[in-house]
């Protein structure tokens, strides 16, 4: 066990998971013993002779900030996918909250999940604010939008900060604006379970810092946000917990700071891997093997 009270699996060959540097900035984490919003039980898929993901166990913690790293091809989007219904897997299962999702109906899997995908096409012939009442969707029992739906669309754009996007075909904006639409279309959701894939994908600097602060915000409000990123010192700085997939399979599992050590990066990525701290949080550095 860890000293935040995480257990915590290396690949073959790591060095044990350092403690964070004293004084270091960085979220807590989620509490010993801590319930799992998703249960993921020998999940497996593949495609063709193939396979991408090869039996992944693993918890993502409740109302906290999760990251799921790995090189290229490691089956970050998959997993992402199997999670919120786009795939089916060949094997295992996936547990919401206790409830095996394999039994929900896409409406009532739809309210409880969102995911963002890293690209969508640009060619939506819509009004922005039409592309985010989509969200809406699995929560209207008719077809026309009502006054809160609308509500709804308004402060989930207000969130993503999209807000000034709203009567914009969505087939004008840039890919950064369009990344923006689909994050608040996905808040609009309203769901328990934010899934995020490349969430930065896109944007410029600020912006992607607002977007990470969003996350810290809905996990402080009780949502369980799980990321794909390429940005391991994003998932230094604002991850509660972080899975290590590589070649179809967890190989680490824990708090950032623990799992995210220079020896387990290099083994995993094939690179020289160096963290240290600046400005009260650490680093990562990276050069080729």
């Amino acid at each position: 066990m860890t000293g935040r009270g995480e257990l915590t699996t290396a690949v073959p060959g790591a060095a044990a998971p350092s403690a964070a540097a004293p004084g270091t900035a960085a979220p807590t984490g989620p509490a010993a013993g801590a319930p799992a919003a998703l249960d993921i039980r020998g999940l497996a898929y593949g495609a063709g002779a193939v396979t991408i993901l090869d039996g992944v166990d693993a918890a993502v913690p409740a109302g906290a900030v999760s990251a799921v790293v790995g090189p290229n091809g490691s089956g970050k989007s998959t997993l992402l996918r199997l999670l919120v219904g786009a795939l089916s897997p060949d094997a295992g299962a996936v547990l919401l909250s206790g409830t095996d999702l394999g039994r929900l109906s896409r409406r009532e899997r739809a309210r409880r999940l969102a995911l963002v995908e890293q690209d969508s096409p640009a060619e939506v012939a819509h009004e922005v604010l039409d592309v985010v009442l989509l969200g809406r969707t699995p929560h209207r029992r008719w077809g026309a939008d009502a006054p809160e739906d609308l509500a709804v669309a308004r402060r989930a754009l207000a969130r993503a900060g999209a807000g000034a996007l709203e009567g914009r075909s969505f087939a004008t904006l840039s890919g950064g604006e369009r990344q923006r639409v689909h994050l608040a279309r996905a808040l609009a959701q309203e769901p328990g379970v934010l899934l995020l894939d490349e969430p930065t994908n896109h944007l410029d600097v600020a912006a992607q810092l607002d977007l990470l602060g969003l996350t810290r915000e809905l996990a402080a409000e009780g949502v369980t946000v799980l990321a794909a990123l390429h940005d391991l010192n994003h998932a230094l700085r604002y991850c509660d917990h972080v899975l290590v997939l590589d070649r179809g399979r967890v190989v680490a599992a824990g708090h950032p700071h623990d799992v995210l050590t220079a020896e387990l990066v290099g083994a995993v990525y094939g690179v020289r891997a160096r963290r240290l701290g600046a400005a009260g949080r650490e680093l990562l550095l990276f050069d080729p093997a």
